[in-house]
């Protein structure tokens, strides 16, 4: 089966032609990527977020099985995910009284109010 024509590197000036996903050739990869990692992300995702926030995590699903959100209005939907009421890049820590319990649609309700700030709906 025939494959794909090989594209130009997405690296201003490079000649390589490239046939991977991102688009850039082998040698400018990484450096896009480390680029990424640094500006659009801000954090290493992998030392924020480790083995050790797993196990806080799912110890804390375990003790707080439904959304905290949904059972204040009187429904009771599982959670499925554990939010940072004050974010980590705003000091938060991984405590318990920094921690709750959302299903998805909360916590994505949560995240795009205007600044994305972490606050449980209704708090501030």
């Amino acid at each position: 089966m025939p494959r794909k024509p090989k594209r130009p590197c997405r690296m201003t000036g490079c000649p390589n032609l490239t046939d991977r996903k991102s688009c850039y050739c082998e040698t400018h990869e990484k450096t896009m990527q480390r680029h990424y990692d640094h500006f659009a992300r801000g954090y290493d995702q992998h030392e924020r977020y480790g083995s050790a926030w797993r196990r806080i995590r799912d110890r804390y699903l375990a003790a707080h099985p439904l959304c905290e959100c949904c059972k204040e209005q009187g429904r009771y939907v599982l959670a499925t995910l554990v939010h940072h009421i004050r974010p980590l890049a705003d000091g938060g820590t991984h405590d318990e009284s920094n921690l709750m319990s959302l299903c998805v649609s909360c916590h994505e309700r949560i995240h795009q109010r205007g600044r994305g700030d972490g606050y449980p709906l209704g708090g501030g």
